[in-house]
C-alpha cells in the first residue's frame, strides 16, 4: 500500500478539523452576527444540521480541495508541507501578516462606518469568533484560494494556452477570487443589516466590503503559490483573531 505523503496527511487532518469546527459551530452562540431561527423553527434539529455541517465539510470541501491540492502541485505551487520550505516561511511570516491586516481592517472599518449610517461592522460573540475564525481560514481559504486558483490557472495557462502565462494568468485569477470572496460576503452583510436588496447597501459599506477582502485575498493568493496553504490559512486565521476575536471582545 503506498504511503502517505506529509501533505496529504495534513490536509486530511485539516478536512477532519474542519468537519467538527462547523458541527461545533451550531451549538454556539451567534449573538446578533448571523441571526438564527428558534429552535422550533430550525429545517432540522441541531444535531442533525451539525452532521449534515460534517458532511458537507467531509465530501463537498473535502473533494473540491483535494482537486485543488493536486493541481496546484501539477502547476509547481509550493506544496502543502514542502520540504524546502521553513516553518518561518509557512506559519510564523502568515501569522505576523494575519495580525497586520487585522489591524488594517480595525482601522479601515473605523473610517468607513463615518460615511454611511449603518455603523461599524458587527462581529460573533466569543467563543464562537474563535471557531468562526479557523473554519473561515481552512473552508474559505479551501474553496477561494486552494481549488479556485488552482482550477482556473490550471485550465487557461496549462491546457487551453498549453503552459504559456502562468503568472499573468494567475493573477488575473486571483484578482476574480478577491472579488468572488468579496462578493460572497454580501448575502450575510444584508441579514445583519437586515437589508432587502443588494441596492439598500450603501457605497462606502460595498466598497469597504470589497477593499477589506480583497486585501486579505491578495495576500493569501500569493503566500499560497509561494508557501504553500498552510500560508493563506495562517494569514486568514490570524486576521480574523484579531478582527473578529480580539477587537470584538474590545
Amino acid at each position: 500500500m503506498k504511503k502517505l505523503s506529509p501533505s496529504i496527511k495534513i490536509y486530511i487532518g485539516l478536512i477532519i478539523a474542519l468537519a467538527i469546527l462547523a458541527a461545533i459551530n451550531v451549538f454556539l452562540p451567534q449573538g446578533s452576527f448571523l441571526p438564527i431561527l428558534p429552535e422550533q423553527e430550525l429545517p432540522a434539529s441541531k444535531p442533525v444540521l451539525a452532521l449534515a455541517n460534517v458532511g458537507i465539510m467531509l465530501v463537498v470541501y473535502g473533494g473540491f480541495g483535494f482537486l485543488g491540492l493536486k493541481l496546484s502541485q501539477k502547476l509547481g505551487f509550493a506544496d502543502l508541507w514542502d520540504s524546502k520550505i521553513s516553518n518561518r516561511q509557512r506559519l510564523l511570516i502568515p501569522a505576523l501578516i494575519g495580525v497586520g491586516i487585522g489591524i488594517f481592517l480595525i482601522l479601515a472599518d473605523a473610517i468607513f462606518s463615518q460615511f454611511h449610517t449603518l455603523g461599524a461592522l458587527p462581529h460573533p460573540p466569543f467563543p464562537t469568533s474563535l471557531v468562526a475564525s479557523a473554519i473561515a481560514g481552512i473552508g474559505e481559504e479551501l474553496i477561494f484560494r486552494l481549488f479556485f486558483i488552482s482550477f482556473w490557472v490550471w485550465l487557461i495557462s496549462y491546457v487551453i494556452l498549453k503552459k504559456r502565462w502562468q503568472n499573468q494568468i494567475f493573477w488575473i485569477v486571483a484578482i476574480f477570487s478577491a472579488l468572488a470572496f468579496a462578493l460572497g460576503h454580501i448575502p450575510s452583510l444584508m441579514i445583519l443589516f437586515d437589508l432587502k436588496a443588494v441596492g439598500e447597501i450603501p457605497l462606502a459599506l460595498m466598497t469597504e466590503i470589497i477593499l477589506l477582502n480583497g486585501v486579505v485575498s491578495l495576500f493569501a493568493a500569493y503566500y499560497f503559490r509561494k508557501f504553500g496553504f498552510l500560508a493563506p490559512v495562517g494569514i486568514h486565521f490570524w486576521t480574523d483573531v484579531v478582527w473578529h476575536v480580539i477587537w470584538g471582545v474590545v
